[in-house]
């Protein structure tokens, strides 16, 4: 008896568990995000090499950084359009995030430059993204390496809150 009722322990333990294994996953409400595929060799590297995947539009950038707070960081990735390089190095840039607005961007440790005539071209960044303040000193500094003309200059009175990057790595369109 004591043999015939380990056994029908067995059989049910098997039989819950192949059913338990049949059951199909519940369905995620969110939708699926379609991977496209960047030929990194239509790119020109800067900075430390990074994988061209999960890389976010300008807009979609854009509205990570309308959640973020001072303070707040996120490691993100992504593909925009170069609207501003420094003119004197290639030692920052702005990029595109649509609605008007721009992150501006500058190299992890001051280790690498962009050529500075990649205005217009598209990239793709990699690093922190996060909110900075930056001081009107700051300011006027970044105007001249943009050769902005010197009355622009001297109109700048006030920080600026800005949707900032610390980049390690760029992609730059050949």
């Amino acid at each position: 008896m004591k043999k015939i009722s380990i056994l029908m322990f067995l059989v049910a333990l098997f039989i819950g568990s192949t059913v338990n294994a049949q059951v199909e996953p519940k369905k995620s409400k969110k939708a699926k995000v379609v991977a496209t595929t960047i030929n990194t060799n239509d790119y020109a590297l800067f900075g430390e090499k990074f994988d061209a995947n999960k890389v976010l539009t300008n807009k979609e950038m854009l509205k990570k950084y309308k959640t973020l707070k001072k303070g707040d960081s996120i490691a993100v990735k992504f593909k925009s359009t170069i609207k501003e390089v420094c003119k004197k190095k290639g030692c920052w840039m702005q990029m595109d995030l649509s609605e008007s607005k721009q992150s501006f961007v500058r190299f992890k440790d001051y280790g690498f430059f962009v050529p500075l005539n990649a205005d217009n071209s598209e990239a793709i960044i990699n690093g922190i993204a996060y909110i900075d303040v930056v001081s009107v000193e700051e300011l006027k500094h970044y105007a001249k390496d943009a050769k902005k003309p010197q009355a622009e200059i001297d109109a700048i009175k006030k920080p600026e809150i800005t949707f900032a990057f610390k980049a390690t790595g760029v992609l730059i369109k050949k």
